[in-house]
């Protein structure tokens, strides 16, 4: 499995999957997930749709797979971050995170994807301290059982900032 870094729009990039940092409602936002809606079109919100009538909302942590539309990847696998408050509430913050790349990740395998980008789940609104979140991120994709089952995972940093950080972790 290989570990690739990218500086972009995550929309843009051809993979079998893409994942979408969602809101629990799973029917769009700001940031990554309005991006993803705008750009996949109705299909993505009509899958959406879909699931929450069947399952209700998504729960911070979880992660479900729908159509991409039009977006140039096969999926999006939607998963729902935390909201960082910190204090007594970080360690549980920090595992909802893990939880992200893990559940997309067994998505993904489920699906037989075999490429995957994942943006910076958490780090916008949500408020995730941008190093711990990359931490995280990095640690929990190498170290998923079931890795050697996916080609490329690809982090796409719409930011300076996340793109070093990514960067740094990633050299050491």
């Amino acid at each position: 499995m290989k570990i690739e870094l990218l500086k972009g729009d995550i929309t843009k990039v051809a993979v079998d999957a893409i994942v979408n940092a969602a809101n629990s409602s799973l029917l769009g936002g700001g940031g990554v997930d309005g991006a993803i809606h705008r750009r996949g079109g109705k299909a993505i919100l009509e899958a959406c749709q879909k699931i929450r009538n069947t399952q209700g909302k998504c729960k911070i942590g979880e992660a479900v797979i729908t159509t991409a539309g039009n977006l140039d990847a096969n999926y999006v696998i939607h998963t729902v971050g935390p909201i960082y408050n910190g204090g007594e509430k970080e360690r549980k913050e920090k595992d909802l995170l893990a939880n992200c790349y893990t559940n997309a990740l067994h998505l993904a395998v489920k699906h037989s994807v075999k490429t995957i980008a994942f943006p910076n789940i958490s780090t916008g609104t949500y408020r995730f301290p941008k190093d711990k979140a990359a931490k995280i991120a990095i640690a929990t994709v190498q170290n998923f059982e079931n890795i050697n089952e996916i080609e490329k995972v690809l982090f796409v940093c719409f930011d300076e900032e996340n793109y070093n950080l990514y960067k740094e972790i990633l050299k050491s």
